[in-house]
């Protein structure tokens, strides 16, 4: 049976580690995401991209649950929980609405092209 008591201290006993992956994951899974659907690529490379991203997230904001589950309460775990909400939302609105995703993006670099 899954014990998330011994499963929540290994997160904490971890942290450094977890979190040096995760965060740069979540970014660049991310980023990836958003350049995938900027692109108009088709959703079945979309979606594997989405999933990872969104398990990455997913895992980090079950990991900074465990902080506060034991009352830590620092800037460190509300940004954390930040990273990984948007980076889920991103990914979820990428799934949800591509079209959309995919118009915000070139008209920003439209934007960004005629302001250079």
């Amino acid at each position: 049976m899954l014990d998330l008591h011994t499963l929540a201290e290994l997160s904490r006993t971890h942290c450094a580690a977890i979190c040096a992956f995760l965060v740069p994951a979540n970014l660049l899974l991310t980023v990836a995401t958003i350049a995938l659907t900027v692109l108009g690529r088709p959703a079945s490379q979309v979606r594997p991209i989405v999933g990872m991203a969104s398990l990455c997230a997913l895992v980090m904001v079950l990991h900074v649950s465990t902080w506060f589950a034991i009352g830590v309460v620092q800037a460190e775990t509300f940004i954390l929980l930040s990273l990984g909400a948007t980076c889920l939302g991103v990914n979820l609105w990428a799934v949800a609405d591509a079209d959309r995703m995919k118009q915000l993006g070139r008209s920003t670099i439209a934007l960004v092209r005629s302001s250079i």
